[in-house]
């Protein structure tokens, strides 16, 4: 069939891989000849924004990659880095999102799976797995029925798994009612005294097909992920992959114990488009090509076609190139781990992936075409910011209600600040987690250092697993791991909403004590092909760039995931708020010398590093205003990198010198909040002033609740008062102020002001309760309805 003849595939046909018009024209272009139907199959998965970043890749290019920690930056399974005295951390973060709106538990279970392979692909032992997770409005029954299913899918296949889940985030906003949001981020420790790469090499070495057998689930699940959600999406379970993680656990032991023969020259995880990117991506990886045998592939099902076996994404299987004659010795570890494994073909010279079927070719494609060589488009960006935007930045404070040291007025009703405070720890985005977390066994493997909850970031002991390490196994390092992103600061100001979750993310570790090394992210966003989707996502990558830039913490990889839109019943897209999450993990040299966020001791010293309470804090994009005012408006905090720097490094300098005692970011709902919940996490009180707000300039409620960048609360023993305040003085200068005493577990959170009017007065057993029972009690409300139903 020549190229100009007529295709074999209507329009429709077409469009259904997910390719465009043009695009189809280029496959015929670089075959020389229409495609058959796998052939057609493999472009549409490889082609998909999933796979390849048609539209974010060109973005991409000005993260920082390198550093001096760097061991394999963006371009492999994951990221490795450098942790001195022999350990090497490999992490990632992936984003499971459609398949979780769509099959919420097998969506979310499978996507700690996949990250999980990614890690051990590399030959290090997952150490530890978190989440950030994003749904709708709680109150409503279908957000409910998502994030029961997604937390019980991330728990049983991590509690099955033996990996431990010791952190992440939890926001909910209408903006994900119809498009939830599941990235997850695993840690691995290099097991393996070389890293394994995923480029094939060695003309005639035998490629083996390792793991579980393939079936239909997963179809064409990454073209699914690259495609908008409608209210036929449904009908793509199909799409949505079914894990088992008992037979994950012998594929790591397996593969970890292959890895250490050196008999595997190159590894490849079977995720995303299954056959066809393991195929594609290691010979493109390593110059070579691949032929590969389908009727060698152990199955499940009858009757498979090659375009089902090259498009399934059936989970726990891996891809290896071993060294010729010692395949035999590969094959004996996994089938003693109760694994298949085949030699299924062979590494060519040719730079083509080659797809034998019932002793006939079944697809031949160029491994560039697939891999490397694929579709980019530099989107033109606009000239200005989108309209919504410019009319958020018209806000200011003065469209509020005056507000006094008492309260204030909202429909004509006077609330206290008191009403305030318990309302925002009342709102789930801020309340605790302890129904998710509380699921998830983040003890096992005994290497958890701080429980979920308990402080700013997890943290997980760097205890050595055989080989060269073992000497190190009473070493004292740990590694501190978070996960954030204020997506409404970005959808308020994406350039500027970007840097602050950098900002935010390295806070986060130096609040522990940990120093930022490195980050991985996952860029959850609506359609680039949509001029403000677009213009939010170029404008987040720019900020995210200069933020890895100014904390050096290079970008060693992460996920792209776009067209997070649904489809109303009227054919509206509703993009979700750009929500580019950051993952970021941090060394801690020593175990001894760490923080939580509780409060240690009666009559411990309260201080306040960063900006004042004087300075000039915005309500823009707080939590304050959306939830009290039900306002999305205003500029968020923007971000001061330099006195950032200095006031983490002052932060982990206290911790490490043993005056810090406690360290907490002040996040969603200001300094108050944070305030609270370091009472919360202690059952200590507090009484703290805070100054009046020169000449009525500005206002109680920015001061209470205003949201900032640069901005620790730490405590510190009277008897460290002077050494602390004396290094104070010489690092942060007029950046930090003494703002309370913490008291005995009897006393309230009291806040004054200089000239002691009282703020705020709150029981630390009134904030716990509205803290700790918000999300439980609306799971309850809707539990008791649905049997009311039923019973009626």
């Amino acid at each position: 069939m020549t190229a100009t003849s007529q295709p074999p595939f209507s329009t429709e046909e077409i469009a259904k891989e997910g390719i465009k018009p043009q695009e189809y024209q280029e496959i015929v272009k670089r075959l020389g000849r229409h495609p058959n139907k796998a052939e057609l199959g493999m472009f549409g998965v490889m082609w998909s924004e999933h796979c390849c970043y048609k539209n974010s890749r060109p973005l991409l290019k000005q993260f920082p990659t390198t550093g001096k920690r760097i061991l394999v930056g963006p371009g492999e399974n994951a990221g490795v880095v450098d942790l001195g005295d022999g350990l090497q951390l490999a992490f990632k973060i992936e984003s499971h999102n459609h398949p979780s709106a769509v099959e919420p538990f097998q969506g979310a279970a499978t996507g700690v799976g996949g990250i999980l392979r990614d890690i051990f692909t590399m030959g290090a032992r997952p150490i530890a797995v978190l989440n950030s997770l994003r749904f709708g409005n709680l109150e409503d029954a279908k957000t409910q029925r998502l994030f029961s299913g997604v937390v019980s899918g991330i728990a049983h296949y991590g509690n099955c798994v033996g990996v431990p889940t010791v952190g992440g985030e939890v926001y909910f906003d209408s903006a994900y009612s119809g498009n939830p949001l599941v990235n997850v981020m695993a840690l691995g420790l290099m097991e393996t005294s070389e890293i394994v790469k995923s480029g094939a090499s060695g003309i005639g070495n035998p490629v083996l097909y390792v793991g579980s057998t393939t079936g239909r689930d997963g179809m064409g699940g990454a073209s699914f992920a690259s495609a908008e959600l409608t209210d036929e999406s449904i009908d793509n379970r199909p799409a949505v992959q079914v894990g088992d993680p008992f037979l994950e656990k012998s594929l790591i032991e397996a593969c970890l114990e292959a890895f250490k023969t050196g008999a595997v020259v190159a590894a490849q995880d079977m995720g995303a488009a299954g056959i066809t990117c393991s195929t594609s991506e290691m010979a493109a990886n390593g110059g070579v090509g691949v032929e590969f045998d389908l009727d060698k592939i152990p199955n499940r099902e009858t009757g498979m076609i090659p375009y089902e076996y090259l498009l399934s994404e059936s989970q726990e299987r891996m891809l290896f190139v071993a060294q010729k004659g010692r395949e035999q010795e590969l094959i004996d570890i996994f089938v003693r781990w109760g694994l298949n494994a085949v030699v299924a073909g062979k590494v060519i010279e040719e730079p083509i992936v080659r797809i034998l079927y019932q002793g006939e070719i079944a697809a031949e494609i160029p491994a560039t075409a697939l891999a490397e060589n694929t579709p980019i488009y530099n989107r033109e960006l606009l000239a200005e910011p989108p309209e919504y935007a410019r009319k958020a930045w018209e806000w200011t404070s003065e469209e509020l209600p005056a507000c006094t040291h008492e309260g204030i007025e909202i429909k004509g009703k006077l609330q206290t600040w008191n009403d305030i405070i318990l309302t925002l720890l009342d709102t789930p985005t801020i309340a605790s987690k302890s129904w998710v977390y509380r699921q998830y066994d983040h003890q096992v493997q005994n290497n958890t250092v701080m429980l979920p909850g308990g402080a700013d970031a997890a943290i997980v002991r760097l205890r050595p697993v055989g080989g060269d390490g073992e000497k190190l196994s009473n070493a004292q390092k740990g590694v501190a791991a978070t996960v954030d992103c204020n997506s409404r600061y970005v959808y308020l100001d994406p350039y500027e909403g970007a840097k602050a979750v950098v900002a935010e993310a390295a806070r986060n570790l130096s609040c522990v004590g940990a120093e930022p090394l490195a980050v991985t992210d996952n860029l959850n966003f609506g359609s680039p092909e949509k001029p403000i989707g677009y213009w939010q996502l170029s404008e987040a990558c720019r900020g995210l760039a200069e933020g890895c830039q100014k904390l050096s913490t290079p970008v060693t990889g992460g996920n792209v995931s776009l067209y997070n839109e649904t489809f109303d019943t009227n054919g509206n897209p509703q993009p979700i708020y750009p929500t580019p999450v950051v993952g970021m993990i941090g060394l801690i040299p020593d175990l001894t010398k760490i923080c939580s966020q509780a409060w240690q001791s009666e009559g411990d010293i309260i201080y306040l590093l960063g900006l004042p309470i004087q300075s000039e804090i915005t309500l823009g994009g707080s939590e304050y205003l959306a939830t009290i005012h039900d306002t999305v408006a205003g500029k968020p905090p923007t971000i001061d990198f330099d006195l950032e720097l200095r006031v983490q490094k002052s932060c982990r300098e206290g911790i490490c010198q043993g005056w810090v005692r406690s360290a907490h970011d002040c996040a969603e709902g200001g300094i108050t909040v944070a305030l609270a919940e370091c009472c919360i996490n202690s059952h200590l009180g507090a009484d703290i002033h805070f100054e009046s707000p020169a000449n009525n300039a500005r206002r109680w409620d920015e001061v209470l609740f205003g949201e900032s960048g640069a901005r620790i609360i730490v405590s510190v023993p009277l008897a460290q008062q002077e050494n602390w305040e004396s290094y104070l003085q010489e690092n942060l200068s007029s950046n930090w102020q003494k703002i309370g005493v913490v008291k005995n577990s009897q006393a309230d959170l009291r806040v004054f002001t200089l000239d002691n009017k009282t703020l705020i007065n709150v029981t630390i057993d009134n904030v716990s309760n509205r803290y700790y029972h918000s999300i439980t009690k609306r799971l309850a409300v809707h539990k008791q309805l649905n049997t009311q139903l039923t019973t009626e």
